[in-house]
């Protein structure tokens, strides 16, 4: 039976790399897939990974009807027999009961890939959609870690290496990225005190307070 399958993680734990793997392997396979995504930090219509690795993708604009593009392409016999949906936290949510129909009209798997929360931990509404309507939610098992060594569970967004909790939810930005706006995975721990890699190379720099002696 066809499965809507959300795979999700946080940032940097090769979300991207493991759609393109299922890309190849199926392709290998002489299957046949249409690739979606949206906001990719390789620009307009692509998919990429943080890997190197990159190859084109259809771009999911505001108002896009998914089902109806892919009822069009089938119509004027092109050929799909999976979907790969890329930053699917972007999607709208009605966007997201689009692809739920091609899985369950079209008879298509779409698997989707995307982040779960935001920077401020709250659900981005095409994962909370996602969630809800998935026959699967595969959490992704290679573990991106904070800055501390810790299992990094929260997406941080970061300007000029500082913390930020307030803004618009979608910035595209990459992870690491000193200047303009970065982001940056965080345990919980050090996501509730706002403490990114930068600043905590700046405190360990900071001199100790030197004891204050009597005369």
């Amino acid at each position: 039976m066809p499965e809507l399958v959300f795979f999700s993680g946080t940032m940097d734990c090769g979300k991207s790399t493991l759609a393109l793997q299922i890309e190849h392997n199926r392709s290998a396979r002489g299957l046949a897939g249409m690739i979606f995504t949206r906001d990719d930090r390789a620009g307009e219509g692509k998919l990429s990974s943080r890997l190197g690795l990159v190859t084109d993708a259809v771009e999911v604009e505001d108002g896009m009807d998914v089902y109806a593009y892919m009822v069009d392409h089938l119509s004027r016999g092109g050929r799909a027999d999976y979907i790969i949906a890329d930053e699917a936290q972007f999607l709208a949510p009605q966007q997201i009961d689009q692809l739920a129909r091609v899985v369950d009209d079209l008879g298509l798997d779409v698997y989707a890939f995307g982040i779960t929360t935001d920077f401020r931990t709250k659900l981005f509404p095409g994962s909370q959609r996602l969630v809800e309507l998935a026959d699967r939610v595969e959490v992704l098992q290679v573990e991106a870690l904070c800055w501390c060594g810790a299992r990094a569970t929260h997406n941080a967004r970061t300007v000029g290496g500082q913390m930020v909790v307030e803004g618009a939810q979608v910035v595209v930005g990459d992870v690491n990225q000193a200047d303009a706006v970065g982001y940056e995975v965080l345990c919980r721990r050090h996501h509730r005190r706002r403490m990114t890699a930068a600043g905590a190379r700046a405190a360990a720099l900071s001199p100790d307070v030197l004891p204050v002696q009597s005369a």
